[in-house]
């Protein structure tokens, strides 16, 4: 067999034979040791915290070795983008207010009112949903979905609205008066 594979028979046989290094035990001992680290910890330990766990129980270990092992693994921390906050401060000056809280519309697309809302995905973190409601038939006309919370995310949603409804007379749309819209 040797031979038609041409491998050395000192190969073979050292491959046979060999144990497993101390080392290769440990790092197998290791790895069972993170594995319920992980799991308790209901995916969201990262090495940092596991190796401070490991320490905490009298392993002797680093962080780095406990990255190379987790990546062996094939296991990762779930990471939650944190959320900003933008500061108000604009030189916007507020426009009339002109529904004056008057939400009542008396035919189709005399009023839209849109707004943004935040939407928080598991693998995309924070999301952006975009939508123009019409105020006499309280249906969405237009929407915009985003990873990214930008202008271009009001005016797709404003553009849709449009040209599904295409009106024939002027339109007030009422916002929160936010940056993107503004």
């Amino acid at each position: 067999m040797c031979s038609v594979l041409d491998i050395p028979r000192s190969t073979y046989y050292n491959k046979i034979n060999r144990k497993p290094s101390n080392r290769a035990l440990e790092n197998k001992r290791f790895k069972q040791i993170i594995m319920d680290i992980y799991l308790k910890s209901k995916k969201r330990y990262g090495a940092p915290k596991i190796t401070k766990k490991l320490k905490s129980l009298g392993h002797k270990i680093s962080i780095k070795r406990v990255q190379r092992l987790m990546r062996t693994l094939n296991i990762r921390s779930i990471i939650q983008k944190k959320f900003k906050y933008y500061s108000k401060s604009s030189n916007y000056k507020k426009g009339k207010n002109i529904l004056n809280r008057n939400f009542k519309a008396t035919r189709i697309n005399q009023k839209w009112a849109t707004d943004i809302t935040y939407i928080h995905t598991q693998q995309d973190g924070w999301c952006y949903l975009a939508s123009v409601m019409d105020l006499f038939t309280k249906k969405i006309i237009g929407y915009s979905f985003s990873k990214n919370m930008e202008t271009k995310l009001t005016i797709d949603a404003l553009t849709k609205a449009y040209n599904q409804q295409r009106p024939d007379q002027e339109v007030i749309i009422h916002s929160d008066r936010g940056s993107q819209y503004i």
